[in-house]
């Protein structure tokens, strides 16, 4: 513990960070004038939580892409410690609906295809591996996905060879339970989804497995930095001394960023919150077998008879409420679709904060000038469908090793 009969007031106040500088100036009419009592408590906060045992990486995040980044770490010989402000894996990576691959990817920038077909030549062996080592199914399948309309078919289908999708028209037996003007139908066969719920306990409980440390409620605050290097980190629950940081922040990314660097020297990264809302109907299993895309919306069956209605796309900073009006927007698309729906309850609406970016390119690199810094955030609504091959080009980068992809794209100073 560090206290006033051991260190100079002034000396105190210049290792204090900026968020708790800002308490005591909002406290005395703007000066930093605190007796010495104040401050031994106030150092006791401070490194009361200090980690005895030091991680060789400390991720700042627990979603989806934070939980790989650490599995991948560990994978290469890293001790790890995931921090989170609430609790491990409930914000977007909970929320989403799980599709192994983005709406309409012809449509969509080259660098989501590339994390996005790496990926799906990952998640096989990932989900095997967790599946034993943890004892719990991630509800990894093969459903399939039909596209009910598709203007620019040509688009698709060249999509679909150049990146090796299986692609047909559809069987009448898909469509003859919907109700809609198809246009071009597409069904692209062997597309999965996953269970993101039961993949996060599942990847959870593998990483505490492996030993890997997480500490939940945990703000990060501000960045004790000396000699182009993070030496601590200071959160809601006090100092720990830190090796290798790693941001997986999500839709709080680029807020936080503004606070830890509000002087720019580079671009820095442009990430907002993007709000979706879902719906759940609770139907028997089988009764609809293909992950369904008609137009912005989409239906996904899970094994248990699950139906999941998805999503919006809404700019409202950090609101997670549902609406009324939205419900019934979803509900009517739904039954509409598949009539059959009409029969059946909603069990559930809820809403995720997606980390938004202009084309939804996530920055994935090492900080332009801090050298133990990194980030891995801002995927947007592919988040589970890039997290796999976005944690292991993450981790290529901390270890210098050959990445399997081309890093450029993922970089600050390209467009995102």
């Amino acid at each position: 513990m560090l206290t006033c009969s051991i260190l100079s007031v002034s000396a105190i106040k210049h290792a204090l960070p900026n968020w708790l500088k800002q308490i005591f100036a909002d406290k005395n009419n703007g000066s930093l004038a605190f007796d010495h009592i104040e401050l031994s408590f106030s150092v006791m906060a401070l490194t009361r939580h200090t980690m005895t045992t030091l991680s060789d990486v400390t991720i700042i995040g627990g979603g989806i892409i934070g939980l790989l980044t650490a599995r991948e770490c560990l994978l290469a010989g890293l001790s790890v410690t995931v921090m989170d402000k609430g609790q491990m894996g409930q914000e977007s990576s909970w929320a989403g609906g799980g599709i192994l691959l983005p709406l309409y990817p012809w449509r969509q920038a080259e660098a989501i295809s590339q994390l996005v077909m790496h990926s799906l030549t990952l998640y096989p062996a990932l989900i095997e591996e967790l599946n034993i080592a943890s004892g719990i199914d991630p509800e990894c399948v093969v459903s399939g996905m039909l596209i009910t309309k598709n203007p620019d078919i040509e688009a698709a289908l060249a999509w679909c060879t150049e990146h090796a999708i299986a692609n047909s028209t559809p069987p009448e037996s898909l469509i003859a339970s919907l109700t809609t003007a198809a246009l071009n139908p597409l069904w692209l066969p062997e597309i999965r989804q996953v269970r993101n719920p039961r993949l996060l306990q599942a990847v959870q409980a593998d990483l505490k497995l492996k030993g890997v440390s997480f500490i939940t409620d945990c703000e990060l605050i501000d960045l004790q930095v000396q000699q182009r290097r993070v030496q601590s980190i200071f959160t809601t629950t006090g100092r720990y001394a830190v090796k290798t940081v790693i941001l997986t922040t999500g839709a709080w990314t680029g807020g936080l960023w503004q606070r830890l660097f509000p002087v720019q020297t580079f671009s820095p990264p442009i990430i907002h919150p993007i709000k979706g809302q879902m719906l759940l109907f609770d139907t028997k299993p089988k009764m609809l077998l293909p992950i369904v895309l008609d137009e912005a919306h989409y239906l996904i069956p899970r094994l248990d008879g699950k139906i999941l209605v998805g999503s919006t796309v809404e700019r409202c900073d950090f609101n997670k409420n549902t609406d009324t009006e939205t419900k019934a927007q979803l509900t009517d698309f739904a039954q509409q679709l598949f009539p059959a729906l009409r029969q059946y309850p909603i069990i559930n609406h809820w809403a995720g904060l997606r980390p938004g970016t202009e084309q939804g390119i996530p920055y994935i690199a090492l900080h332009p000038e801090l050298e133990n810094l990194s980030i891995n955030a801002g995927h947007f609504r592919n988040g589970l469908a890039m997290a796999p091959a976005s944690a292991q080009l993450l981790v290529d980068l901390l270890l210098k090793r050959a990445p399997k992809i081309a890093l450029d794209p993922y970089q600050f100073n390209c467009p995102h």
